[in-house]
């Protein structure tokens, strides 16, 4: 409803009516005045594709990796003119950079791997009404994963896996469960009954109204928590090393020890790229997994 406005020549733009005073539009209105743009020529206007998902600007896309890149590049032409002693060569030859970059890589990807499945399908559990009593007990359980220091997880699981990777990557999972599980949690129960009770009043099953209602809705939430998973776990991969699990925690603590500024150095630049490569992947996820219903326009 709109107040009453009259073009210049007295009559009203096609498709408004006047009631007791008061101008009305409807889309039939809106539809014939289409028509009749198309008929006189001009393209009738329709709403941008643009204004109704989110976009991923050229900013986002280039700055940090052209950042990276710079940051690596200053790296490389630092180290080709920097003086290294015999231990310094000895720890960065043969290979030893890339193995341990490698190794972190690895050890980030199949920890996430795990953690989604582990944290996703109890997060959808524990929101159904038979398990809702043993989201407390669950959340604990997380909680206390996280809250353990990383480190002095990673020294009992060593006691009691042995030195190793299994024994790292356990420890990696139990210390990234919880953003997961928390965030998969909260995005469902944030959803509207309403239209929770909308898709059941239609017929949709309980599958169906958790695969294309709940979580389509609940993905931003969920993204957000893997996206916190995946840093948490590029970092604490660095403490892998001391459990046998490699990584680029291998050079930070070759550099430390041996006291030898440019291995600690290389190791520290490679781990914090590396865990600011995965946010930007993250973050771009986060905007194309977006169901394209909740995208706002920008």
């Amino acid at each position: 409803m709109s107040g009453s406005s009259r073009s210049p020549g007295g009559r009203r733009p096609g498709g408004e009516h006047e009631t007791g005073g008061v101008a009305y539009r409807d889309e039939a209105g809106d539809e014939a005045e289409h028509e009749a743009e198309h008929e006189a020529g001009r393209e009738p206007r329709r709403a941008s594709p643009e204004a109704a998902r989110l976009r991923v600007g050229w900013r986002k896309l280039t700055l940090l990796p052209v950042v990276l890149i710079a940051v690596l590049l200053a790296t490389w032409l630092w180290f080709r003119q920097a003086d290294l002693d015999a231990l310094s060569r000895n720890a960065l030859s043969n290979g030893q950079v890339t193995k341990a970059l490698w190794q972190h890589v690895q050890l980030t990807v199949i920890s996430t791997f795990f953690v989604l499945i582990i944290a996703i399908p109890l997060g959808i559990l524990l929101t159904r009404r038979m398990f809702r009593k043993a989201t407390p007990v669950a959340m604990a359980f997380a909680n206390m994963g996280q809250a353990t220091p990383a480190i002095g997880l990673l020294a009992l699981l060593v006691i009691w896996l042995g030195i190793g990777r299994r024994a790292a990557l356990i420890g990696i999972i139990i210390y990234a469960v919880l953003p997961v599980l928390s965030n998969t949690i909260a995005g469902l129960k944030a959803n509207d009954p309403t239209l929770l009770e909308a898709a059941r009043g239609i017929g949709m099953s309980p599958l169906g109204v958790l695969t294309r209602v709940e979580l389509p809705l609940a993905v931003p939430l969920i993204l957000a928590g893997v996206r916190t998973a995946l840093v948490l776990n590029v970092g604490t991969a660095t403490l892998a090393t001391f459990g046998g699990g490699g990584g680029l925690g291998v050079l930070i603590t070759t550099g430390i020890t041996s006291q030898r500024m440019p291995v600690l150095v290389l190791g520290s630049i490679l781990t914090v790229a590396l865990a600011l490569l995965v946010d930007w992947l993250a973050s771009l996820a986060e905007l194309l997994l977006r169901p394209r219903g909740l995208e706002v326009g920008t």
